[in-house]
């Protein structure tokens, strides 16, 4: 099979799977235990996809010391509570089972740790499609995409991939960003929780995981 690219990466929050309402609970949890006002729903769906750290501080204004604050109690109430309050999306199933079947070596490229992340696509039985899972380290220090996005790559060389024409699968902005960043460019899925302005930068946008095979593998 003549694919034309040599490596994928695909984010999962908003490609792969709607984890909002997981999130956005834990969210509007963690808030209410801080004794905070609660954010409108579209206010807390605009955390669903950035580092978390990084929500915590673009978005409520948080301190370093508040935000670490914030994510000991939002992280365990997510891996007890919210991380299986997701839905797949039409068709990825499917298609993740077709890149696996494929030469082209897949990776997890996500900002949502490791072991939640890891979760989802057990709970789904889609984890065994993965060469790699990757996400960020348990303690965040590795969460920006650019961050994550590298340690993929090197992953999957370790694996003895080709790593010469790499692809970013994303919906939002940041997935972009951190591609970029690497000198990968992105496919964008319009079902997630990006704009149309985010996907300025990318070489492809889709509407359907049909259309996406068919850049993917050609």
């Amino acid at each position: 099979m003549s694919t034309p690219y040599s490596c994928i990466l695909f984010d999962l929050d908003g490609t792969i799977v709607d984890s909002a309402p997981g999130i956005t609970a834990t969210l509007a949890y963690t808030f209410e235990q801080l004794g905070l006002p609660i954010p409108t729903p579209s206010e807390l769906l605009a955390y669903v996809g950035p580092p978390i750290l990084d929500s915590f501080r673009d978005l409520a204004g948080f301190t370093p010391e508040q935000s670490q604050e914030a994510l000991a109690i939002y992280r365990p109430q997510y891996l007890e509570a919210g991380v299986h309050d997701a839905t797949i999306y039409t068709g990825l199933p499917d298609l993740l089972r077709a890149i696996h079947a494929s030469p082209v070596p897949l990776s997890l490229a996500t900002s949502k740790p490791e072991l939640p992340a890891t979760l989802i696509l057990e709970h789904f039985s889609i984890a065994s499609c993965f060469d790699v899972i990757t996400g960020a380290s348990a303690d965040e220090v590795r969460s920006a995409k650019a961050d994550v996005v590298a340690e993929a790559i090197v992953r999957l060389k370790a694996t003895g991939a080709d790593t010469s024409n790499p692809v970013m699968v994303g919906d939002r902005s940041h997935d972009v960003h951190g591609a970029a960043a690497n000198g990968i460019p992105t496919i964008f899925v319009e079902w997630g929780y990006g704009s149309p302005a985010e996907q300025a930068g990318t070489v492809a946008s889709v509407k359907t995981a049909a259309e996406l095979q068919g850049l993917l593998l050609g």
